[in-house]
C-alpha cells in the first residue's frame, strides 16, 4: 500500500471520530450552556429530564430526529435541503488540521490555517442558500446580515492570524504550538495581545454568537436565517453552530495558548482544557452581555478593528524586519 492511500485512509477514519467527538460535545454543550445560562440569569435550567436534567440534551436531540422536516410552500427544494449540508459537512475538515496532541494531529499539513480559513467560507454560503431559499422575508434579512457580518469581521480576523504568521514564519499549527512553552508567559498572548484580542472578537461573530447574534435575533428576525427549519434541517444548522464554535477555540488554543502545552505534562488535556474554556467563555459571555445593533456591529469593525488589525500587523512586520 503505497504512502498517498495510508494518508488517504488516516483522513477518513479521523473524519469518522472528528464527527463522533463533534455529536458527543454538542450534547455536552446543550447541557452546560442551559446551565450556564441558568446561573447567569437565576433561571432553574434543565432540572426534570435525568438527575439534573442530564438528559435534557438526550430528549432534545432524540425530539429533532423524530421530527417531522417540512418545508415552505414556494421554496428552492435543492437549495433548501442542500443548505443545512453545507454547513454541517465542511466543518468536520477544519479539525483535521488541529493539534489535539503532540501526535494527535488528524492531517499534519503545513498550510493548516490557510485550510481551516478556506473551508470556514462554506458557511458563509450556506446561511445564504438557507434565507434565500427558504421564501422568508426573515430569513432573507438573517442571511443577509450573516454575510455582511461575516465578510466583514473575516478581514480583521485574517490580519491576526497573518501577525502570528509573520513572527513565527508558519502557517503549520503544530509548529507554532512547538514554538511555545508550557508556562503562560510563554505563550503567544503575551507576545501579541492585540491580535489575540482582535481574534477572540472575531472569534464571537464569525460564530454568530451574542453579542454579534444579529443573523438569528429572534427578537427582530424570529430565528433569521433557519426561521423555516425544523427537525434535523434546524438541528444540523444546531450541530454546524457549536462545532463552529470548537474550531475557532481550537484555533486560538494553538495559536494563542499554547495548544497542548501547559504546567505539569504536555498533553492532549491540556488542549481540551483550553478548549472547552475558551467554549464556556463564549456562552457566558452570551447570557451575559446585550446584542448590539447592526450599524454598532459594522461601526465596531470598519472603524476600530480593522485599522487596529493593520497598524498591528504592520508594526509585526516592521519589528520582524530590523530585529
Amino acid at each position: 500500500m503505497n504512502g498517498i492511500a495510508v494518508e488517504l485512509i488516516r483522513i477518513v477514519v479521523g473524519l469518522v471520530v472528528v464527527a463522533a467527538f463533534v455529536g458527543l460535545s454538542a450534547i455536552v454543550l446543550v447541557y452546560a450552556e442551559r446551565k450556564i445560562a441558568g446561573h447567569v440569569q437565576r433561571r432553574p435550567g434543565p432540572f426534570e429530564v435525568g438527575p439534573h436534567g442530564i438528559l435534557q440534551a438526550v430528549a432534545d436531540a432524540l425530539k429533532l430526529i423524530g421530527k417531522q422536516l417540512v418545508m415552505p410552500t414556494n421554496a428552492d427544494p435543492f437549495l433548501y435541503w442542500m443548505a443545512p449540508v453545507l454547513a454541517f459537512f465542511p466543518v468536520l475538515l477544519l479539525y483535521l488540521p488541529l493539534p489535539f496532541g503532540p501526535v494527535l494531529t488528524v492531517w499534519e499539513v503545513n498550510l493548516g490555517i490557510l485550510l481551516i480559513l478556506a473551508f470556514a467560507g462554506f458557511n458563509v454560503l450556506a446561511l445564504l442558500l438557507a434565507g434565500w431559499a427558504s421564501n422568508n422575508k426573515y430569513g432573507l434579512l438573517g442571511a443577509g446580515r450573516a454575510v455582511a457580518q461575516s465578510v466583514a469581521y473575516e478581514i480583521p480576523l485574517l490580519l491576526s492570524v497573518l501577525a502570528i504568521a509573520f513572527q513565527f514564519g508558519t502557517l503549520n499549527l503544530s509548529t507554532l504550538v512547538e514554538q511555545q512553552g508550557s508556562w503562560p508567559w510563554q505563550w503567544n498572548f503575551v507576545k501579541q495581545p492585540i491580535a489575540f484580542l482582535l481574534y477572540v472578537v472575531c472569534a464571537f461573530a464569525e460564530t454568530n454568537r451574542a453579542p454579534f447574534d444579529l443573523p438569528e435575533a429572534e427578537s427582530e428576525l424570529t430565528a433569521g436565517f433557519h426561521t423555516e427549519y425544523s427537525g434535523m434541517g434546524f438541528g444540523m444548522f444546531f450541530l454546524a453552530e457549536y462545532a463552529n464554535m470548537i474550531v475557532v477555540s481550537g484555533v486560538c488554543a494553538a495559536l494563542f495558548l499554547g495548544g497542548w502545552k501547559g504546567p505539569g505534562a504536555d498533553g492532549f488535556w491540556w488542549y481540551l482544557t483550553k478548549v472547552f474554556g475558551m467554549v464556556a467563555f463564549m456562552m457566558w459571555v452570551r447570557w451575559t452581555y446585550p446584542r448590539i445593533r447592526f450599524d454598532q456591529l459594522l461601526n465596531i469593525n470598519w472603524k476600530w478593528l480593522l485599522p487596529l488589525a493593520t497598524l498591528n500587523l504592520l508594526g509585526t512586520a516592521f519589528l520582524m524586519k530590523v530585529f
